[in-house]
């Protein structure tokens, strides 16, 4: 399985990759900047997605918008600015920095349950969060 890692700083995605490891996940790219998010998804899809916010250059939450557009990916947010998520994105999986390693694999395995538990759609309607940090059309 394969991680992205939308993140800026490498202590943090080191503890991320670690946690991921653990749990399965065999292959990771950590970026920094909304344009590189989107290029190294296209590159390989990943299984799942953590993203800070605040990250080099961009949104970690536009960056996630752009990637899941054509399919749901599990998402949790991992942040400094929890609050400024939830108000882009209210129903995403948001955890605040600093955080501990089961709080993470909880995290993810509620975004891995959120995204397999939706009900496929009809393409061509409009983006939409669908409660997990995965973004969905609708």
């Amino acid at each position: 399985m394969h991680a992205l890692f939308i993140e800026d700083q490498f202590l943090i995605a080191a503890q991320i990759e670690d946690v991921l490891r653990s749990m399965g996940y065999m292959s990771f790219d950590t970026v920094d900047t909304e344009v590189k998010a989107i290029l190294a998804a296209e590159e390989r899809c990943p299984d799942i997605i953590t993203a800070d916010q605040r990250i080099t250059d961009g949104s970690g939450v536009e960056a996630v918008r752009a990637i899941c557009i054509a399919r749901p990916i599990p998402v949790v947010f991992v942040t400094s600015y929890p609050d400024e998520v939830r108000q882009l994105a209210p129903n995403a999986i948001v955890m605040g920095k600093p955080f501990g390693d089961r709080k993470l694999r909880d995290a993810v395995a509620q975004a891995i349950l959120r995204v397999n538990s939706t009900q496929p759609v009809a393409s061509g309607e409009e983006l939409r969060d669908v409660g997990s940090g995965a973004m969905r059309r609708l």
